[in-house]
């Protein structure tokens, strides 16, 4: 008799966990919980330590290192990699004084790693010219829930789900799968302190959406990444998995994307559509250069999923447009009628380093790079 692919799955008893959480944490002993990003560029990994008072900013606490050599990040004969403290968030899994660190990784000799993409962000977004302009970033993280055995959650094992029509934001049994893990997600950010700023059930079913911003320059990256921490994290407690593959499913089912929002302050105001189309401009003539960077695999993820066909442009193609969710660019029609606002950009992957966009959007718009 072979068992079925979950049948020997790991699950433990959350009951029996809740008593040892209920013990009363000492007053003197914070729980810090260290999260980086790994040599995927993709994945995040964590560890915990000790600290004797509760940190307020992320300077309050220590460097740190761990195994690079277990996460793609370092080889065994010099292994240690650095971590250090870059944003500081809210625990909502431990609660009280308890705190999420996002960290930035850095080698041996204390230089920033080749992963790490935010030291590089972050330094384009300290730039005098940039600051002037206050770059606002809002992004719509696209994923899929998945089963344990790799199966869209919610689909039928041996087949598929009605075609798409009836699953973007609806409501039902038949229309939505894991609205659960969702909502305690967005929970879960409002309390972290992550600005979360919405969410809804997808095109595909399975799939859905949250939106984290406005959040001006750095922020931007550092919220996202730790919204995507508290998803996996969530998740995990639900036993689903949560996949960011740009084209998960492949036939007549929407990829997932990551639309980056993107204003600065002159387009902000009226008059601001002529700041607008300028950026667009700019944005056209680095097309390939903003592709090879909007996800992890240089754009080849991406080759799967810009079609032509399900809300995208081609990947070969720039165009820009009104209300189009055909386009590279699109202008919100309320833009257009106002004058003023922001674009969005909808190439990016699901799968993108949120660093790597938003600093290439500024790159190419605020600091008129063309190479």
């Amino acid at each position: 008799m072979t068992s079925s692919p979950t049948a020997n799955m790991a699950a433990t008893n959350k009951q029996v966990l809740q008593r040892f959480m209920d013990i009363p944490q000492p007053d003197d002993k914070v729980q810090v919980m260290y999260i980086w990003i790994d040599g995927s560029g993709e994945n995040l990994r964590c560890k915990t330590r000790t600290a004797d008072v509760e940190p307020k900013k992320p300077e309050d606490l220590p460097w740190w290192n761990f195994d690079g050599s277990s996460t793609n990040q370092a080889e065994g004969g010099n292994s240690d990699v650095y971590l250090k403290p870059a944003a500081l968030f809210n625990d909502p899994f431990r609660l009280g004084k308890n705190k999420l660190l996002l960290c930035e990784t850095y080698t041996f000799d204390k230089k920033p790693h080749k992963t790490n993409k935010r030291h590089s962000c972050d330094a384009v977004m300290s730039d005098a010219k940039v600051k002037s302009v206050h770059p606002w970033f809002g992004i719509e993280q696209e994923y899929t829930l998945l089963d344990r055995d790799g199966h869209p959650f919610g689909w039928p094992k041996n087949g598929y789900p009605g075609p798409q029509g009836p699953y973007y934001c609806g409501v039902g049994t038949t229309k939505v799968y894991g609205r659960d893990v969702k909502e305690a997600h967005y929970r879960a950010c409002l309390y972290a302190g992550v600005k979360i700023a919405g969410s809804n059930a997808e095109v595909m079913p399975a799939q859905w959406e949250f939106q984290i911003g406005p959040c001006e320059g750095i922020n931007m990256g550092d919220h996202l990444w730790m919204a995507r921490f508290l998803l996996h994290r969530v998740a995990e407690e639900f036993g689903i998995a949560v996949s960011l593959d740009p084209k998960p499913m492949v036939g007549d089912w929407n990829g997932a994307g990551a639309h980056t929002n993107y204003s600065t302050e002159p387009m902000r105001h009226p008059g601001g559509m002529e700041h607008i189309l300028s950026a667009i401009e700019k944005l056209s003539k680095r097309h390939r250069k903003h592709i090879m960077c909007y996800d992890v695999s240089g754009g080849a993820d991406n080759a799967r999923r810009l079609t032509g066909r399900h809300e995208t442009c081609s990947i070969d193609e720039f165009r820009a447009g009104v209300a189009a969710r055909g386009a590279s660019i699109r202008i919100p029609r309320h833009v257009d009628e106002d004058g003023y606002g922001y674009l969005e950009d909808r190439r990016p992957a699901s799968n993108m380093d949120p660093y790597q966009v938003t600093e290439m959007i500024i790159r190419t718009t605020v600091l008129n790079e063309t190479d």
